[in-house]
């Protein structure tokens, strides 16, 4: 079949050279023209899909990325992959507008059409549905197919990726969901059907609200431990040995990424703007995790002032790690870049190191840290460890750093050595 992807970031790209692999003939259809040139000179600019993966498909001419919008002409199916942010706190859906725009005028009688953007329950029915047949002329459901999909990408997990990951489909009727189902099962493993648009559309945006609010628990937690003396990570170690009714999740400075801190905010903005209804559960955790860089920086200001009696304005400290999570480079939302800002705001003299990002950004300097490196951590007044890259040596950190604040429990504690 002719794919149509449109959008080619960390959710459409890999999507687009999987179904080329597949054997479909696939344009990547992409609105920035510098990510156009990367892609066709064989640059993957995703980290989830190498080099070798894209110029493979590049040499086969299963893939072609484009920036002009005829050559979605022909398309057999359509993917829509592209952001869904947040503007003023409120759903962004902008980018969901223009490519159904886009899309309506090349579709033909027979086409699907899927969206795969996390939004809230209603926009494949309400938003997208309507300009499709507005611009095309055609009846959804009739003359073409129209199905959502969410995406469940990971950045930088191995384990679990597009191909093996199970994929939930959905359709406006019947056939759209045969449609829809038959395309993702040339492309992914299982597939699992919902039984109507908007179940597959809160599926998603609750997944994500799951692990929103059971971090936002384990961060408050951390808290109250810390208050009364307690470690709070041995807790959790003895709280896991159950063997059901627990899932484990672990305290950090805040959450980051597309899905955690923006996901929940469009189901709770959903509700409250179209029935009234407060979801207070996702607004406290909002709550809690969007505080947790503060609490971070509390932490490493009253250790300064206890075991050294310094403020943190002035001080020398070095921040490892500004992405996301451990091994991507992935800065999108970062609390580590949050609480870099802060640190700085407050007059100390910050130095990031982080072996996945370029020099510039995420707040990032050249200095390198690992085993070869001939600067001195010692050198600084404290550490604080944001992400846990395992580029890290933290058996040198523990040896030579004077303070550390680790804000992920990866270290064990020591009396110069700290956990969340």
């Amino acid at each position: 079949m002719h794919i149509c992807v449109l959008g080619q970031g960390y959710v459409g790209l890999p999507l687009a050279v999987r179904a080329a692999e597949a054997g479909h003939t696939v344009t990547g259809y992409e609105p920035d023209r510098a990510r156009c040139e990367a892609l066709a000179a064989g640059s993957s600019y995703v980290e989830d899909i190498g080099d070798d993966r894209l110029q493979a498909v590049l040499g086969s001419d299963t893939y072609y990325a484009s920036s002009d919008p005829q050559d979605l002409k022909g398309f057999d199916v359509a993917v829509i992959t592209v952001p869904t942010p947040l503007t003023d706190r409120a759903p962004d859906l902008s980018c969901v507008r223009d490519a159904g725009r886009v899309l309506a005028e090349w579709i033909e009688p027979g086409a699907t059409v899927v969206l795969e953007s996390t939004t809230h329950p209603g926009t494949t029915r309400d938003v997208l549905v309507p300009l499709l047949e507005e611009g095309s002329g055609l009846v959804a459901g009739r003359d073409f197919h129209v199905g959502f999909s969410p995406e469940r990408i990971d950045p930088g997990n191995a384990d679990w990726r597009l191909e093996n990951t199970p994929k939930i489909v959905a359709g406006l009727t019947e056939g759209c969901l045969e449609r829809v189902k038959a395309f993702y099962d040339t492309v992914t493993d299982v597939t699992v059907p919902a039984s109507g648009l908007e179940e597959a559309e809160l599926a998603k945006v609750f997944e994500n609200t799951y692990r929103h609010v059971n971090i936002a628990l384990v961060n408050e937690l951390s808290r109250m431990a810390h208050t009364l003396g307690v470690d709070v990570w041995h807790t959790l170690e003895l709280a896991a040995t159950k063997p059901f009714g627990f899932t484990k999740f672990l305290p950090g400075p805040g959450v980051g990424g597309h899905c955690l801190p923006i996901d929940p905010v469009y189901l709770s903005h959903h509700v409250k703007a179209r029935h009234g209804q407060t979801f207070r559960l996702i607004e406290l955790a909002q709550d809690i995790n969007e505080s947790q860089p503060d609490y971070v920086v509390r932490r490493l200001q009253d250790a300064l002032s206890r075991r050294f009696r310094r403020s943190v304005h002035g001080a020398r400290i070095l921040a490892l790690g500004a992405t996301y999570k451990p091994g991507t480079s992935d800065a999108r939302q970062s609390p580590a870049v949050e609480v870099i800002d802060r640190l700085r705001q407050m007059g100390a003299d910050v130095t990031v190191v982080d072996p996945y990002l370029p020099v510039g950004q995420g707040s990032c300097r050249e200095i390198p840290f690992g085993p070869a490196t001939a600067a001195s951590v010692g050198d600084f007044d404290a550490v604080v460890l944001l992400t846990p890259h395992g580029e890290f040596d933290l058996v040198r950190l523990a040896a030579e750093a004077s303070y550390v604040l680790d804000t992920r429990g990866v270290m064990a504690a020591e009396p110069h050595i700290e956990r969340l």
